[in-house]
Order: structure tokens, then sequence, then C-alpha cells
């Protein structure tokens, strides 16, 4: 059929479908919230797993590495059940002793196996001992007097080695004598240390400072390691002896031995192993 010669075009129509945003759950935002769930959900079945395959030692090292030089609770120290409640809160066992004991079995660190008081005629080391005791006894009176450092009367010890006389002064779950991971003194620490600075200064006999840490492992991060912080802390109590009176020639020998020698071998942790020693020795500092 032939087409009509005057009928128009036909009009071209153009559709045009504009589409609504789509919902929030298109975007980004959840993959965000997605990813920290699944960090967290991944995290908790690490840590359930760390406590299943783990003993108590190996948790508490774990633990001890995020957050280091940890003071352990009162229940892990002997005579922590009451006011002094056991024989000393720094007796080398665990377990509470009765309340009327005087502590002296803590009190005492046995002999060093071998050497003894410097070559001398037996009357003047004799005396050296006497004066040594003397000296202790003195100590002990001085500090059990004042209130503010009564509580810390059972924080030394006192032993004649081969070196001379030895005050160990010694941490506990309430006591601190720096503060944790630092070699800063605490005010503690300070009021007990200017006590022994006291009669130390009327002495003239050669002075040795050794520090001592426990155990517990310092994160990569820290910069810092057990051996360079006892070191640290002996040298700050050295210089603190040196500015309560005590002459800065007579020290002899400042050294730290880390976790080395720990007070409480059974517990390399322990807060008692945190300590520090200061020996009087034999000689004079002008003895050659």
């Amino acid at each position: 059929m032939a087409a009509r010669p005057n009928t128009p075009p036909r009009p071209i129509i153009v559709k045009k479908v504009i589409q609504e945003a789509h919902g929030g759950h298109h975007g980004g935002a959840w993959k965000v919230a997605y990813a920290d769930f699944v960090t967290a959900m991944m995290a908790f079945f690490l840590l359930m797993w760390l406590l299943g395959a783990t003993n108590e030692k190996q948790r508490k090292a774990l633990a001890d590495y995020f957050a280091p030089t940890i003071v352990q609770t009162k229940t892990d120290t002997a005579g922590s059940t009451g006011l002094f409640g056991g024989d000393s809160l720094v007796a080398a066992d665990r377990y509470p002793h009765g309340a009327a004991q005087t502590g002296t079995r803590a009190m005492t660190i046995p002999r060093d196996a071998v050497g003894g008081p410097r070559e001398a005629s037996g009357r003047e080391s004799e005396a050296e001992s006497k004066k040594f005791s003397l000296l202790a006894q003195t100590l002990k009176e001085r500090i059990q007097a004042k209130s503010e450092t009564r509580r810390l009367a059972q924080n030394m010890t006192f032993t004649q080695t081969a070196e001379g006389l030895r005050i160990d002064v010694v941490d506990d779950a309430d006591f601190s004598m720096f503060a944790l991971g630092t070699s800063q003194l605490t005010p503690a620490g300070a009021r007990l240390f200017g006590e022994i600075a006291k009669p130390i200064s009327g002495v003239p006999n050669q002075v040795m400072v050794r520090g001592h840490t426990d155990a517990a492992p310092w994160s990569a991060k820290a910069g810092t390691n057990n051996w360079r912080l006892s070191v640290d802390r002996a040298e700050v109590t050295r210089h603190y002896l040196e500015f309560r009176g005590v002459a800065s020639e007579r020290f002899s020998r400042i050294e730290g031995v880390a976790d080395r020698e720990p007070y409480v071998p059974a517990d390399r942790f322990d807060p008692r192993n945190r300590r520090i020693s200061i020996t009087l020795g034999w000689r004079s500092a002008g003895d050659n």
C-alpha cells in the first residue's frame, strides 16, 4: 500500500528513567563496621585458644609482657591475710606464720659459703664485726622509732659477708623503692634511704651499691631492659646517699645484676626480688 504523501513523521520519544539513591547498605560504612567485628572476634578466639593452650606460668609471662614490672597482689605474699599476719612480708616462703613470731628467720640471710673479713689480725676483724652489728642494731631502732618508717623495718635485712656488712632493702607487694619500671625514688623509698644514710655517713668504710630487679620482661618498644634498670637504680641510690651526707670518695663500686641473683629463686617474678644492696666494706675508703 503506498504511503500517503502528506503524512507527518512519527515523533521520537526518549524515556528518561531516574533511579532513587541506593540504601545505606550499599555504601562503604558497613564494611568498616564488619571489619571491626571480624577483628574483635579473631582477637577473642585467639584469647580463648591461648587460655586453653598455655599453663599458668606461660599466661603470666604473656600478661607481664604487656604490663612490665607488675606488683603482685597481696594474696601472693606471706603475711598478707592481715596486718602483719605472718612472720614477715619479705619471708622467703609464701605461707603465713603466727602473728606472734618476730620474723627473725626472714631477717637473716646465710653467710657466704667462702671468704670472710679482710686479712687482718683476729682482734681487728672481731672489732670491725662488732661495729657492724652495733650499726645494724642502731639503724633498726632508728627506723622502728618513727611512725612513717616503722612499717618498712621488715623490708630490711643485714648480713655480714666476705665483702662486709650488706644491707638489703627489699620491695614487697605493698612497698616499692622506685616507681614501677623507672629509677625514680618513691617518697617511702627516699625516707628509708635517708634513714640508712645517717649511720653510714658516720663510719669511714667503703660503700658498694648493687641493684636487683625481678624477671618481668620488657616490651620491645620500651627501649630498656632489666640490666639497665638495675644499674640506673643503683646509681640513683648512690646519688641520694651522697646527697644525704655519704662522701663521694667512699663509693668503691656501683653495679646492676638485673634478675640474676633472685631473693626468691622459686619465683623470679616475686616483687621481693626487686631490691637494693648497700654493702659497707671491711676496708675504710682510704685503705689500699
